[in-house]
């Protein structure tokens, strides 16, 4: 498939989500909560921010100054136009940018926000390079998606060891996250309904449409088959991972 056309179809078939990944708003809100001091002089950078649900949320939460990254404008095109609708134009910025790229001043930022994104460049590697952004003491908030339970299904494993062999269980996650140079503030795991209600459930209709409106073409309907399997590959395991949100400090 032709990259131009791999990434139209993909952005079609993820558009109009509520979000482009599991999280849900009690979670953002119960993470946020972990983080000491937040107030109108806190300085926040989201990655991967996509349309902006957790974004959002933090934005009316808190009296925070947010500045929101992802690589796709329509996301961020959409982010801005919510941010005017709301009248909060004046603290939450979305701009296009590429994280492993990111351009700030060293130590713009109290917080780095990240739910369901730092695996594309992986956690260690991207905790090491975001680092310098961060202000000393200040914090970072990410979702990253561990293994639950010991000896999952065969299935399982190498669905995961094909989508993302980097996955682990909590513990070696926790290791990971200290020899990087972080303490750990807080962790807790995200509820099945942040993937089933708030990200599963709208894809899943997503994913029926697509299939009406590109009949006869094999590449979508592939595309179509993988996040089929992906949904049906939880419906069947989810007892055995999910994501961990962990509110970090810089040490």
């Amino acid at each position: 498939m032709p990259p131009d056309r791999a990434s139209a179809l993909f952005f079609e078939l993820f558009s109009r989500l509520p979000r482009q990944g599991p999280g849900n708003t009690a979670s953002t809100r119960r993470a946020l909560g972990l983080v000491p001091g937040v107030g109108p002089r806190t300085r926040v950078l989201d990655i991967g921010s996509g349309t902006g649900a957790q974004t959002l949320v933090l934005a009316e939460s808190s009296p925070l100054r947010i500045v929101a990254v992802d690589n796709h404008p329509p996301f961020i095109d959409a982010l801005n136009r919510k941010a005017n609708e709301l009248g909060i134009a004046d603290r939450l910025e979305a701009r296009v940018a590429d994280m492993y790229r990111l351009d700030f001043a060293d130590g713009s930022f109290d917080l780095i926000w990240c739910e369901g994104a730092i695996n594309i460049m992986g956690v260690e590697a991207g905790l090491r390079a975001w680092r310098r952004l961060v202000r000393p003491n200040g914090h970072v908030a990410l979702t990253e998606v561990c293994w639950r339970k010991p000896e999952p299904p065969a299935e399982c494993v190498a669905f995961w060891k094909r989508e993302y062999p980097a996955i682990r269980d909590i513990s070696a996650l926790l290791e990971a996250v200290e020899a990087c140079g972080y303490e750990t503030v807080g962790h807790f795991p995200l509820p099945a309904s942040a993937w089933w209600d708030d990200y599963y459930r709208p894809l899943q209709d997503n994913v029926t449409a697509f299939r009406k409106r590109h009949r006869g073409a094999p590449d979508a309907q592939e595309l179509a088959d993988q996040c089929q399997h992906e949904i049906d590959i939880w419906h069947s395991y989810s007892e055995f991972y999910g994501y961990e949100f962990l509110v970090l400090r810089v040490g």
